[in-house]
């Protein structure tokens, strides 16, 4: 028989990138007395990884518990950027409502629409909570009337309609159910979830069912299980069956060994867990995301969500440059493939094939950043391999060639307008709304996927680095035909050697170099880039020759220009077709798939 804990309940917190997610969560922590008084705490707290740190977004959900009033409420904090979507997909799975945070100046982003999709479809009940209300520009009664705007658009229930809508400054930790009635704790919020959200039902006396959603990795346990115990009880040092609902695998017996529960920041062991729980469990080597773990008298595996397919596809190969294996303690093709392949067991939206060549591996994901970080995160582990140019994933719809569409956001300044919409207007956007905000302007654009390789440079340069721009994927449609991918050329280096200040200074003239003097250079390597249209050979090695006339040093000091520096997706928008990008954990380095001049030009000629 089904019955309700009234003492629980789950919810996830989901917004665009930037509103202010992990900062509420850390007020909620703090406000609801999880750290000591004087306990000093990191700001961000949840944000635990060091590039989360870096870059301040969230890539993976995580799991936190607060109590309040008698209710222990588990928080799961979800990644704002829209390449990180299928954490939130599968994550939404183990909640009963959602907080949906909106900026008070931004209003609804991308992302925003595309998390609410998926909260409505789970038929979660939705907190509307406006955030940041204390910025000097806040236009809070927009905001909210472009939110209602959205949950009407994405046809939302007569229920859904009528979601509760808070106001709070999670900085400050005040929140209010009204303007004009803001308290300066988060009491309304808590009381809200609490009296809103719905409680976990279940049957406590029926067959275990435990969906697993997420998947964590401990070198002492082996593979940790984090799912929602969805039926009966979960004890530590049962025996159990594992069954996937797809039907891609046989069901297998295995047991709980430990079980934990979240509480706080802390992983507590607890005997056993009832329904609603959100529990985290290891013992089971095989586990996967969206295997449910059942009792042997009743194997019945739960469906769990499609995540939504890759859009973007990279090769992933093996370093063959004249520098390989000097900086990386992984080399190996071996290494890279179980590399790949173990990171497709916690991340659902991420797919790796084998190539026809042993040494490449075709990687597919969510987009440039979702890609992007999985190469830094495996550069810092010490991996050194080399990766393509990005190419957006056709697919073939009633018989007709299809590419993947985003919708683009812009907010820029007004006098910036046209210059972004003709810089649109080559990538193939199309113009669907435009709104006036003072002294900015907003245009929303349906734009090809592959149109926004490179552009986010380009937009920044345009705008003077006062551009925003956030994008998502909407579907697909026919291709748009060709859109230019890089009109300039690369300066090539045409020898190995040491770079020379002499040689950089003869070079200079020519673009606009990527390397310092005394940069070790080889042949074939990328150092710098061309204002004119094609690659240009330059001997970035030469030195000055001593003469019975004079030293090598004399003559006038020669001055270099300062080396421009490429952050690794920089790299990645900046590769060509017949160019790598070499990934060391030291170094990153572009050169041409070949690296001779002479093989270079025999094969231009073919062509």
């Amino acid at each position: 028989m089904n019955t309700k804990r009234t003492d629980l309940r789950n919810i996830a917190i989901i917004a665009h990138v930037d509103h202010g997610k992990t900062t509420l969560v850390d007020e909620m922590l703090k406000q609801s007395g999880t750290f000591r008084v004087n306990q000093q705490v990191a700001e961000r707290v949840m944000d635990s990884g060091d590039l989360e740190r870096e870059r301040g977004i969230t890539i993976l959900a995580k799991n936190t518990s607060v109590h309040y009033d008698g209710v222990k409420i588990n928080i799961i904090d979800t990644p704002g950027h829209a390449d990180f979507g299928g954490e939130v997909e599968r994550v939404l799975k183990m909640t009963s409502g959602v907080l949906l945070l909106v900026d008070s100046v931004e209003g609804p982003m991308p992302q925003t629409r595309f998390v609410l999709t998926r909260a409505l479809e789970l038929k979660l009940k939705v907190v509307i909570v406006v955030n940041k209300i204390d910025r000097p520009d806040a236009r809070t009664k927009e905001v909210v009337d472009e939110v209602l705007e959205l949950l009407m658009d994405l046809n939302a229930t007569d229920e859904q309609l009528d979601s509760p809508v808070l106001f709070c400054s999670a900085r400050k930790g005040e929140a209010g159910t009204s303007l004009n009635d803001v308290k300066e704790n988060l009491q309304p919020l808590f009381d809200t979830i609490i009296n809103y959200v719905d409680c976990p039902v279940g049957d406590p006396d029926g067959p275990l069912q435990l969906l697993t959603s997420s998947i964590d990795y401990n070198d002492y346990v082996g593979r940790i299980g984090i799912g929602r115990v969805e039926r009966g009880i979960a004890k530590a040092s049962e025996d159990i069956v594992v069954a996937s609902f797809a039907g891609d695998k046989q069901p297998y017996k295995s047991k709980l060994v430990n079980l934990y529960q979240i509480d706080g920041l802390k992983r507590v062991p607890v005997k056993e867990a009832v329904v609603g729980d959100i529990v985290c469990f290891s013992g089971i080597e095989e586990i996967t995301i969206g295997d449910t773990v059942c009792s042997p008298l009743a194997v019945e595996p739960l469906e769990f969500v499609k995540i939504t397919d890759p859009t973007v596809e990279m090769l992933f190969s093996v370093n063959d440059s004249p520098f390989a294996g000097r900086e990386g303690k992984f080399v190996t093709t071996r290494q890279l493939r179980d590399r790949l392949y173990r990171e497709l067991l916690k991340d659902v939206s991420l797919r790796v094939e084998d190539t026809d060549n042993i040494d490449s591996f075709k990687v597919s994901g969510r987009g440039e950043m979702h890609l992007s970080i999985l190469i830094e995160t495996m550069r810092r582990e010490g991996y050194e391999f080399m990766v393509s140019t990005p190419h957006v994933l056709l697919k073939t719809v009633k018989g007709v060639v299809c590419e993947p569409i985003d919708k683009l956001v812009v907010d820029v300044p007004v006098d910036n307008m046209g210059t972004v919409m003709s810089a649109m207007g080559v990538r193939k956007g199309e113009l669907q709304h435009m709104q006036n905000m003072g002294s900015r302007m907003r245009m929303e654009f349906n734009i090809p996927s592959r149109g926004l390789f490179g552009f986010k440079n380009e937009f920044l340069t345009d705008t003077r680095g006062e551009g925003i721009m956030s994008s998502i994927f909407i579907g697909y449609e026919p291709l748009k035909g060709e859109i230019p991918r890089r009109l300039t050329g690369s300066l090539v280096a045409f020898e190995t050697g040491e770079a020379s200040t002499y040689g950089l200074f003869n070079a200079q003239e020519r673009g606009i170099l990527f390397v310092d003097s005394g940069t070790p250079v080889y042949e074939g390597m990328v150092v710098g880039v061309s204002p004119k249209v094609g690659d240009l050979a330059v001997n970035v090695c030469k030195k000055k020759h001593v003469t019975n006339m004079r030293a090598s040093g004399s003559d006038e000091a020669l001055r270099l220009n300062s080396p421009r520096k490429f952050s690794l997706e920089e790299c990645l928008e900046f590769i060509t077709d017949d160019e790598l990008l070499e990934v060391t954990p030291k170094n990153l380095r572009i050169r041409k798939n070949t690296l001779s001049k002479d093989q270079r030009m025999k094969a231009a000629a073919k062509k």
